[in-house]
């Protein structure tokens, strides 16, 4: 390594839940820094989330999320000449970014008329351990369950 590694910043917490995770959040979904248009977006998919399962919306994101989040996956590694699938850990600060990622992609992907409908329906998916997001985790896991016999080659 040639340079030290960058210090990791302090998030701010968001305006109106305090909390540091939401704002990785809305930074994550975020496009060409329009940071007020991805917290209202947020803001609502939660009241909808709210409306639609009657629980409040703060507690259902973080459970959705949580169920969203990989424990391990796969990594490619060269030996000999040929390519492996290694399974590893994964650290908490990736496992929390991998999670965030998918919940948002998908729900970009969904076919709702707001991007606020979207994240809501993807959310209550994947509190309910269903959705694109959670096969995508149950996915990954599956592909470090089959490749497991070549965890020994591990980095």
């Amino acid at each position: 390594m040639r340079k030290t590694r960058a210090k990791k910043r302090p998030l701010l917490p968001d305006p109106k839940f305090g909390d540091q995770m939401v704002t990785r959040f809305v930074n994550s979904m975020m496009y060409s820094g329009g940071k007020q248009k991805a917290y209202g977006i947020f803001y609502d998919a939660l009241e909808i989330v709210n409306k639609r399962t009657e629980q409040d919306g703060l507690e259902t994101w973080k459970k959705a999320l949580s169920n969203v989040m990989p424990n391990v996956e796969v990594r490619s590694r060269r030996v000999g000449g040929a390519t492996f699938q290694i399974p590893q850990e994964i650290r908490p600060e990736r496992k929390v970014a991998l999670g965030i990622k998918w919940l948002i992609g998908y729900a970009r992907e969904r076919n709702e008329k707001s991007m606020a409908g979207k994240l809501a329906g993807e959310i209550i998916a994947a509190a309910k351990e269903e959705g694109s997001a959670f096969k995508k985790k149950e996915d990954t896991h599956r592909m470090a369950e089959a490749n497991k016999a070549y965890s020994h080659f591990r980095l």
